[in-house]
């Protein structure tokens, strides 16, 4: 029973490092975005922007994906994510990419924002372009800023893949959850909970690594 238990929570954790794995290869870069849409110098691209994320930012995650996964087929009667495991997983990528990308795209904003004016002036004096300004400069900085907050983002990340279930995609709290129904058993949900801390444990290390190699005094 042991075994069958581990393979269960395996295949399940398996999926959940797919949906973490997908949604940050999206969301960050899609985050990037969403910020210099968000600083825009055009009015209404900035405007729309910033409703979004704060539309994104002050509603549940479980609403959008419920909204997301089956918006378009009541809606415009045209499922466009198609149909079965496959059609249900895709929604949940693109509803946690979008979702992530919002959070990401005001740590961003947050970071760039709270670089010195001062070292914009100084790259300026000295004749630094604007791409060079913010690759070489301002970035570098920025990043030192974001880690933390960004870490806490991917930890809660973790954790969120767990509301995959609400369009039922399986993961490891479902397959966690099965044994209660069928064998009557609770402690292979408790395991649940190893795989998890043993996740952001690794997250948090490589975080603390990151935050040490970009410091200076």
């Amino acid at each position: 029973m042991f075994s069958t238990v581990i393979q269960s929570l395996n295949d399940g954790f398996i999926k959940s490092l797919e949906v973490f794995a997908l949604t940050l290869l999206g969301a960050l870069p899609l985050g990037f975005i969403f910020c210099e849409m968000s600083k825009s110098s055009i009015c209404i691209i900035k405007a729309f922007m910033r409703t979004v994320i704060w539309i994104i930012r002050g509603t549940p995650l479980m609403l959008q994906l419920l909204i997301i996964y089956y918006g378009p087929g009541l809606l415009f009667k045209n499922n466009i994510w198609g149909s079965g495991n496959s059609g249900r997983f895709v929604a949940v990528i693109a509803a946690f990419v979008f979702n992530y990308a919002c959070y990401f795209a005001e740590i961003y904003r947050s970071g760039m924002e709270a670089v010195d004016i001062g070292q914009y002036e100084a790259c300026m004096a000295l004749g630094l372009t604007k791409r060079q300004s913010f690759f070489n400069v301002i970035l570098i900085q920025a990043v030192r800023i974001i880690i933390p907050p960004m870490t806490n983002e991917v930890i809660t990340l973790v954790k969120d893949t767990a509301l995959a279930r609400t369009i039922m995609i399986y993961e490891i709290i479902w397959a966690g959850q099965a044994f209660i129904k069928s064998k009557g058993l609770i402690w292979p949900l408790f395991f649940t909970g190893i795989y998890y801390l043993a996740m952001n444990g690794l997250l948090t290390m490589l975080s603390g690594r990151i935050e040490k190699k970009l410091s200076w005094s």
